[in-house]
């Protein structure tokens, strides 16, 4: 739906839904547990189209070698969004109105609804379509982008694209990101409390710090771009590298952690360089869709971020039956999990994975200029030749 009729709408009336049911949460939990549970499934439902539509929009309001950080920055939002989540969703609760907990859905909902209003005042599908565009910043999108990228919406090569190599390999390492980024979300507040005996009071504040590490993936996408750029690496090395990295890196941080024992301040510096080292492989996850077929790159990001759902509801429910006790060798269990994940997504996404447009990418396009042509020099009909 994004890559063929844009973002914009699709994008902002996700975010609109998801402030809606925010608002009615209060009162539904109340209501019927039932009732609770399927609007937490409406939500979840309205949350699935967010990513795809992001990238339907970031495919034609970026430049191919500044996409690494552009990309980066878009999604650093959602780390910020993490941080201020635990952050006054703390506060709120203990000192909110409407007694507490519910005044946390009123105020995220609030702003959720005000913001869908700015988005769908402001926000274009693409430069194309912008109907306040200087005629100068257009031709610089159409040189730099190239129109085909701005203005066609191609049909889908199904059979291509779901029996792409790279589109799996990709998927797998999706999975795997997420599998490690979602345990340590889980993770941190339960291995604070159960295991360095912090209290809950400064539970939810250290549990954000390592979150603040994350706050690193912009300058690394930065240079990743900068790698990109010709006479340096190809994108296709630079996506591989810097996905290994990120993974071993980080998988090594969590086994330490894991041994930590009771230094309660290497144990959160060492998760700190893990979030951090997260986001290394977080910029080749969250960028590659694009790479392969800007103009699908939507429907590759929901395929992909589908997987990578997987991986954040397996990873949950492991560190919940491998740490029924929360010893120490509970969770070092937990680490060697994540790391051995990581590996997997590694080794795959390494030998399997690319970083180049893939040749089905424009394969129907073509089809369809082919046929465009094809139509417009067969024999006009009688009253045009007449005329």
């Amino acid at each position: 739906m994004s890559d063929r009729f844009g973002g914009k709408w699709i994008f902002g009336g996700s975010i609109l839904v998801l402030s809606v049911i925010s608002l009615l949460t209060p009162a539904i939990a109340r209501l019927h547990l039932g009732v609770f549970l399927l609007f937490r499934i409406l939500a979840g439902f309205s949350a699935g189209f967010v990513f795809p539509a992001i990238h339907a929009l970031i495919a034609r309001w970026s430049t191919p070698r500044n996409r690494s950080v552009i990309v980066t920055i878009t999604f650093v939002g959602g780390v910020v969004g993490v941080i201020v989540g635990m952050l006054v969703s703390g506060v709120l609760c203990e000192y909110g109105f409407a007694g507490g907990w519910p005044s946390v859905f009123y105020v995220f909902g609030v702003v959720g609804c005000l913001w869908s209003g700015a988005w769908f005042s402001f926000i274009y599908d693409s430069p194309a379509v912008h109907p306040r565009i200087s005629t100068a910043e257009l031709k610089y999108w159409e040189r730099t982008t190239g129109k085909t990228d701005l203005v066609e919406r191609p049909p889908t090569p199904w059979r291509q694209l779901l029996t792409s190599i790279p589109v799996w390999a990709l998927a797998a390492a999706f999975f795997a990101n997420d599998w490690g980024f979602f345990s340590l979300v889980s993770c941190i507040p339960l291995f604070m409390h159960d295991v360095l005996g912090f209290d809950i009071a400064k539970n939810g504040i250290l549990s954000a710090i390592p979150f603040f590490a994350a706050l690193s993936v912009i300058p690394l996408g930065w240079f990743a771009d900068w790698l990109r750029s010709p006479g340096r690496m190809t994108t296709n090395v630079v996506r591989k590298v810097f996905c290994a990295a990120g993974f071993i890196l980080c998988g090594c941080m969590l086994i330490l952690v894991g041994y930590a024992g009771c230094n309660r301040v290497l144990a959160v510096v060492l998760m700190f360089i893990a979030v951090a080292c997260s986001c290394i492989s977080g910029t080749v996850v969250v960028t590659n869709q694009l790479d392969l077929a800007p103009l699908h790159a939507g429907k590759i990001m929901g395929l992909t971020n589908f997987v990578a759902n997987v991986g954040q509801i397996a990873a949950l429910h492991s560190v919940g039956a491998l740490t029924y006790h929360s010893t120490r060798s509970d969770w070092q269990t937990v680490f060697f999990l994540t790391a051995g994940i990581y590996a997997l997504g590694t080794i795959v996404f390494v030998f399997f994975g690319s970083g180049d447009r893939q040749s089905w990418a424009d394969a129907q396009l073509h089809t369809v200029h082919a046929d465009r042509e094809q139509d417009t020099s067969a024999c006009p009909p009688q009253s045009l030749k007449e005329d």
